[in-house]
């Protein structure tokens, strides 16, 4: 049988090599899908005795590895038991080289898969910007696969001098086609780096009032006021001087009221004091001054400085309402009135009407003209 066997060539190879060879194959292959399955029971079961990440993802990345590199590997060790020439022997090599490359090249893009994916789940949890994570997501994978083309001509005797000299001159003809989506793309590593917003950030730029819903590698998403989607390039966006209300860690507030002409000095004296008591039974405030400010055209002017020790604006404007009330109130109590924009007019006339004039009292916010013998009462 064996003798039969010698004498039967295919290719020129007896039919003994290839049985050995076929045989050596399938128990390689065999050997390798085992192994694969041992390793991956003993990670998985250490990875549940342990706090750490690496050894999950060392299990996703193992259960990954792909059938056609193992059918490969175990031909290639069927071919050892193969009288090949000379040439196949160089062939051969070129083949170890570029399944293992492979192989490894596919362990190490699905472990950045892995960490890209818990990186952005994440971001999106805390509202972190993602782009510096999607970046260099990209990065590691280009460099990775520009390794593995690089080094696979290299193992084939291609000169990659030459290669990568050339790729830098047509690189260079490639930015300067591309240069407004480059642009945009380091603005969008400038923003992921710096960080001056992040998703769910209320922020003002020119004319532009939102929030920021989406920041990706050549635009920004903000969800305005309005309800409408606004979506600014990057390099524009950083172009403006960027307010982020949200980072406030407390807000400034001025605002100012009158009263009329009729307080008394005592009155006003105790204006400030009644202020001081609406701004601190507020809470989440933080009284600064109040003053009187300046005698105006109707009224007394007091001006008022507190600070909201929170930054949003739903709880400033709560308080605000709260000491607005609370001023009415407490001004009604002490019969001091709030003032509003009033002006009379004396015009110099005969006895009689000046007489009328002073006899008859203005209501706030009247005016009184008088014409020749024609009085006017408005």
């Amino acid at each position: 049988m064996k003798n039969w066997l010698d004498f039967n060539a295919f290719l020129g190879i007896p039919a003994t090599q290839w049985l050995y060879g076929a045989i050596a194959g399938v128990v390689s292959y065999v050997f390798l899908v085992t192994a694969l399955r041992f390793v991956v029971a003993r990670l998985d079961a250490l990875a549940g005795r342990t706090a750490t990440h690496f050894d999950d993802m060392a299990v996703q990345v193992l259960k990954r590895t792909h059938r056609f590199t193992m059918v490969m590997a175990a031909l290639l060790v069927g071919a050892q038991f193969l009288d090949l020439p000379g040439k196949w022997e160089s062939r051969i090599s070129h083949l170890w080289f570029l399944v293992i490359g492979f192989q490894l090249a596919l362990w190490i893009n699905r472990g950045v898969t892995i960490w890209t994916t818990g990186r952005l789940e994440s971001a999106a949890a805390t509202s972190h910007n993602p782009v510096i994570t999607t970046m260099m997501s990209w990065m590691l994978r280009a460099l990775l696969w520009s390794v593995l083309l690089l080094a696979i001509l290299a193992n084939m005797g291609v000169n990659i001098t030459a290669f990568v000299a050339s790729l830098g001159v047509g690189g260079v003809a490639v930015a300067l086609a591309v240069q407004s989506i480059l642009s945009d793309l380091f603005a969008s590593l400038a923003i992921g780096l710096d960080k001056p917003f992040e998703i769910g950030d209320f922020i003002v730029f020119g004319d532009v009032a939102g929030s920021i819903e989406h920041i990706g590698l050549k635009t920004t998403r903000i969800r305005s006021l309005s309800g409408e989607q606004i979506v600014c390039s990057n390099t524009e966006l950083l172009k403006n001087t960027i307010h982020n209300y949200k980072r406030m860690s407390e807000r400034r507030i001025l605002f100012g009221f009158g009263v009329t002409y009729d307080a008394s000095p005592e009155q006003l004296r105790e204006i400030p004091q009644i202020v001081k008591q609406a701004v601190e039974s507020a809470g989440n405030t933080r009284f600064d001054r109040a003053h009187f400010k300046q005698f105006g055209e109707s009224s007394l002017d007091f001006e008022v400085v507190y600070y909201v020790t929170e930054p949003g604006y739903n709880v400033y404007m709560d308080i605000q309402q709260h000491i607005n009330l609370d001023l009415m109130t407490a001004l009604a109590n002490n019969a001091v009135e709030f003032a509003f924009p009033t002006r009379t007019l004396h015009v110099v006339g005969d006895g009689v009407h000046e007489a009328e004039s002073t006899q008859r009292p203005e209501r706030p916010g009247s005016q009184n003209l008088t014409f020749g013998n024609r009085r006017i009462h408005s």
